[in-house]
């Protein structure tokens, strides 16, 4: 089985594809403003460097947010087209779930702009506190409350620096019934934004 994961909800253009749930490849880098015109391409060269075909691709796992307004439709859109056209499945995720740490209970944060973030809190796949938006004071109180929690994310815009965490093999661990979107049409970017 060839899964390919795609995530473009913050700064990051994230591409990965994996064979058997074992990650073959992966591409990340900050893109802020250009997912829109380098995820596709991404996509077509890791496929191709693993000397694979669009058509070789069973499942993809896409991040639906929250996030950035146009990054998460991104790769929302990009995600539903190719699993209509390769009669793929499709997992989708919480933006936040994949910046999870392996072990521990993990503060998970985006930047969501005005002083207020993206906030959650994740250990093995499950919210132990719903994704929600929080002011950037909020975050950093729960932070100092829970010492014990990794925290991770693009932690930059609250002057911090954050703990290891593997995004692909995160966003993996969602490829499951569960997380399949059976019908295609209702899947949308989940953005929690007023």
């Amino acid at each position: 089985m060839i899964t390919l994961l795609l995530d473009s909800s913050n700064k990051n253009l994230s591409v990965g594809i994996a064979k058997d749930k074992v990650l073959l490849a992966s591409k990340e880098y900050d893109a802020w403003q250009q997912q829109s015109e380098l995820m596709v391409p991404e996509i077509d060269a890791l496929i191709r460097a693993q000397n694979l075909t669009p058509q070789n691709v069973n499942n993809i796992v896409v991040a639906i947010g929250p996030g950035s307004y146009t990054g998460v439709r991104i790769a929302v859109t990009i995600a539903k087209i190719m699993a209509f056209l390769l009669g793929a499945k499709l997992y989708t995720v919480s933006s936040l779930a994949v910046l999870a740490h392996e072990t521990k209970p993990t503060i998970c944060l985006a930047n969501a702009r005005s002083n207020r973030s993206y906030f959650a809190v994740y250990q093995n796949g499950v919210a132990l506190e719903a994704d929600t938006i929080l002011s950037n004071e909020q975050v950093k109180n729960y932070i100092n409350k829970h010492h014990e929690f990794a925290v991770t994310g693009d932690l930059e815009y609250l002057g911090l620096q954050g703990d290891e965490f593997n995004r692909f093999n995160n966003m993996l661990t969602f490829a499951n019934e569960k997380y399949e979107a059976v019908d295609l049409l209702p899947v949308k970017p989940v953005y929690l934004k007023d």
